[in-house]
């Protein structure tokens, strides 16, 4: 499915719109795999403009998001980072998993997710306005069980937030038959298993199946695999090592398949 392709779950394209056009930065919430980069890539075209994505990850500094000063040929050269490169251009800087970032390495969008909308670069001695085509997009799983990885409330306030989840048992069906181009009654039955493993993942504690690794396993089952076997590779494999957990999800799965295909 490409980004022009995209299948919303509600209102959040029209407020994704009204943000951009107000200027103001948004963070987008929900599970793992629920669509968030793909819908920012889908707004990026929509609305015209370039998407500079950014994974955070627990080593990410603000050097690595606004730029550092290298020794290029014997001088010292400022090196923008890619939020300085997106606030200059104008794009959409979309930060994923931003949860993952340490906070001293968030106080520099501080003052472009207020009312200054600018970007203090304080060892190039620079400030560097953000245009109007600018805008700030973070995301995160509120539902991060590691009581370590949370975002200060003062932080969560500066953004408008959208929830986002996945879609509906019908639409998401779609995306599946769309991607893969595996039968519906197949698409269907994969997403019937994706919900009841999801509804598990309290018990077993595992981040709950994406939509993308549903298309995954229909593109096996389009190439000659039976569906018990493309749901273990693409869905149960990847949520626990562990065999006992393992098993409790294949029991689980296999009931949520409502096979049909032949006896496993």
């Amino acid at each position: 499915m490409t980004s022009d392709s995209y299948f919303a779950g509600g209102g959040e394209v029209e407020l994704f719109e009204r943000a951009f056009q107000q200027r103001l930065p948004v963070m987008l919430t929900g599970p793992t795999g629920c669509g968030k980069t793909r819908f920012v890539e889908h707004m990026g075209s929509l609305l015209g403009r370039p998407v500079v994505t950014v994974s955070c990850h627990d080593d990410i500094t603000s050097s690595d998001l606004v730029g550092r000063l290298l020794v290029t040929g014997g001088d010292v050269v400022w090196n923008d980072g890619p939020l300085t490169r997106a606030v200059k251009d104008g794009a959409i800087c979309y930060l994923d998993e931003v949860i993952e970032a340490r906070h001293d390495s968030l106080a520099v969008l501080h003052s472009l997710a207020d009312h200054r909308r600018a970007l203090f670069l304080d060892r190039a001695g620079e400030v560097v306005e953000a245009p109007e085509s600018f805008m700030l997009v973070c995301s995160y799983n509120p539902a991060y069980r590691s009581s370590l990885k949370v975002l200060k409330p003062s932080f969560r306030q500066r953004f408008v937030t959208i929830t986002m989840d996945y879609l509906p048992p019908d639409r998401e069906a779609e995306v599946v038959v769309t991607e893969s181009g595996v039968d519906s009654a197949v698409a269907t039955r994969l997403v019937h298993c994706a919900n009841t493993i999801r509804g598990a993942d309290e018990i077993f504690h595992f981040e709950p199946p994406s939509t993308r690794v549903l298309v995954a396993a229909a593109r096996l089952i389009v190439a000659g695999a039976r569906e018990i076997d493309a749901v273990q590779a693409c869905v149960l494999a990847p949520l626990s090592t562990d065999a006992a957990i393992g098993d409790g999800l294949r029991q689980i799965a296999t009931a949520g398949l409502l096979a049909d295909e032949e006896p496993v």
